[in-house]
């Protein structure tokens, strides 16, 4: 892997945790529907726009050959079923929590999902950490424990958030395929198990006369909010180590932090302070550790 596709690698996937950074936002405006019909609507919807996207891009050859390749491939076919096991799992959580008034839990999960992808690519993927990342990977450890044990209580839905997307990031570096692919095939697989459950609901917010209102556009829109960060996200995951994966996303928890403390007015206490305070410093030390070997390759 050269130094050019790292450095695209780390701008799509900070990108895809800036934008998911802000969901909380597009969930809160439809926090009157049920987490089930949302993340049924979020499966379909998303469904939709990767055809639709594909269409107009004209993959549709490229897509069916990689398709293809999965369902004739045991790993992969592995890989991609769980996958999108993982992250409508991830989605369900995530969207009962930030409807549920704990935007701050759904942040400390993606402060503890580094952790989980940094032990995976360790064990798994037998990637390597230096001395100096060690020492970040203790000091963000450090934090997270500490504002879990803060809590007072068991953290169920920070630690589901956590390895929920620690494995969804796992199964798609097993994935040797592109994005739009394995995000469409992901989303398939799972459709018509959303479709019936729509059907079986007895209150469905979704009708015909009431296609044009904005609760409707929002749960349709919700295709597109959800496709675009992980389209960036499954671009940049297979240009940059797992451990690098995992740092970038503290991008995403802090920004649910600002929003769940400025703006849905959520207590923010000392233990958050100290706890965020570690992580940032964690996550500047890390970062410097890989910005001067990454400088030396692109000279070289």
């Amino acid at each position: 892997m050269n130094a050019k596709q790292e450095q695209t690698g780390i701008l799509l996937t900070a990108g895809a945790y800036l934008l998911w950074g802000f969901l909380p936002i597009y969930w809160k405006a439809v926090n009157h529907v049920s987490a089930g019909e949302i993340l049924a609507h979020r499966i379909v919807w998303s469904f939709v726009f990767m055809l639709v996207l594909i269409a107009l891009l004209g993959k549709w050859s490229t897509v069916l050959k990689e398709c293809k390749a999965i369902l004739t491939n045991k790993k992969q076919l592995i890989a991609v079923i769980f996958a999108s096991i993982m992250i409508t799992l991830n989605w369900l959580t995530f969207i009962w929590a930030v409807n549920s008034d704990h935007v701050l839990q759904a942040s400390l999960g993606y402060y503890i999902n580094p952790l989980i992808s940094i032990l995976l690519g360790i064990l798994v993927l037998k990637e390597t950490l230096t001395k100096r990342q060690l020492v970040s990977f203790i000091l963000a450890g450090a934090g997270v424990l500490f504002l879990t044990v803060s809590y007072g209580v068991f953290p169920w839905v920070s630690l589901l958030l956590a390895m929920s997307f620690g494995l969804y990031g796992l199964f798609k570096k097993r994935l040797n395929v592109g994005a739009f692919a394995s995000l469409t095939i992901e989303t398939m697989f799972i459709t018509p198990i959303a479709i019936l459950y729509l059907l079986i609901i007895p209150e469905n917010i979704f009708q015909a006369n009431t296609f044009f209102t904005s609760s409707t556009l929002l749960l349709i829109g919700a295709g597109i909010v959800t496709a675009v960060p992980l389209l960036l996200f499954a671009g940049g995951a297979r240009r940059i180590p797992l451990a690098m994966i995992g740092f970038l996303q503290y991008i995403a928890p802090t920004i649910m932090l600002v929003l769940g403390v400025f703006v849905y007015n959520e207590t923010f206490t000392t233990a958050h302070l100290i706890a965020f305070s570690l992580i940032w410093i964690a996550l500047i030390n890390y970062m410097l550790s890989t910005y001067f070997p990454f400088r030396k390759r692109a000279r070289e």
